[in-house]
């Protein structure tokens, strides 16, 4: 229900906003626009979040990123799920951490592994890894795991983790602080102070909770500021011409489209 009231919500907001005109950004904006389908590009229906067929969409539409949410089952492997458990995509209530790798891919065959993503997605479209919080059984295990399946990739240049507590940055602190984003909800203020003080890459949250005060803040830091959740035309321009560059979606396909049709022969 949660979950559900969430997604109405943002829905919410980014119709009010995409009733206000707004201009076309000028083309340096549009070239630097990094659209990020926010778990891929599902529907839950056909497509379901935080799978192969979802960020293969995503990719296929030319989507620069993909964001995914990295939880740990029973042995110690990192699989990608939002969820501590299927049961809201596909059923089975058992949760990850309970289960072996084996398990979840005889039970959840489309919950893909850490491994695999980077295999298949690493070096071409760019990981935002979203650190859970959850139990750490082996923390220091677990941390050589994340940085031995990264170690292929740079950070920065192709992935930054992203989190709601700030704190689980610590489970990662193999990869520069700038690598490292908090995602703010309601508490954007004290996240900010918090991504200064610790000098954090910057941060990311609902695009009318990070106020142009606020990012004008972090710009003046060197930080980057992320907004979601936009899905129109109107809201895209507004981020964009308020100096925004990374615009997580649940709708990047069509945002994409969007901006390739305002790049197409300006370039």
């Amino acid at each position: 229900m949660r979950e559900w009231l969430q997604h109405a919500a943002m829905k919410t907001a980014d119709w009010f906003v995409a009733g206000i005109p707004q201009p076309v950004p000028t083309l340096d904006a549009l070239r630097n626009c990094k659209i990020i389908a926010h778990r891929g590009e599902h529907d839950n229906l056909s497509v379901m979040e935080n799978t192969f067929p979802a960020f293969e969409r995503a990719r296929a539409s030319g989507v620069w990123g993909i964001e995914c949410d990295i939880r740990w089952t029973a042995d110690l492997v990192p699989v990608i799920s939002h969820d501590p458990s299927g049961e809201r995509l596909f059923g089975p209530p058992d949760l990850l951490r309970t289960l072996s790798f084996a398990q979840v891919q005889a039970q959840l065959p489309l919950i893909p592994s850490l491994a695999d993503l980077v295999s298949q997605y690493g070096g071409n479209t760019h990981l935002m890894l979203e650190i859970k919080s959850e139990h750490y059984p082996q923390p220091a295990q677990q941390k050589q795991i994340l940085r031995d399946q990264l170690s292929a990739l740079v950070p920065g240049r192709d992935y930054h983790f992203l989190a709601l507590d700030p704190g689980l940055f610590e489970k990662v602190d193999f990869v520069p602080r700038e690598t490292c984003f908090p995602v703010s909800q309601l508490n954007a203020a004290r996240l900010s102070k918090a991504c200064l003080d610790m000098e954090f890459g910057g941060l990311t949250g609902h695009f009318l909770l990070l106020s142009n005060r606020l990012k004008r803040r972090h710009t003046a830091a060197g930080q980057r500021i992320g907004t979601g959740f936009i899905s129109s035309r109107n809201c895209l321009f507004r981020e964009l011409n308020r100096g925004v560059e990374w615009i997580f979606s649940n709708d990047a396909v069509k945002l994409q489209a969007i901006l390739n049709r305002h790049l197409k022969g300006r370039d």
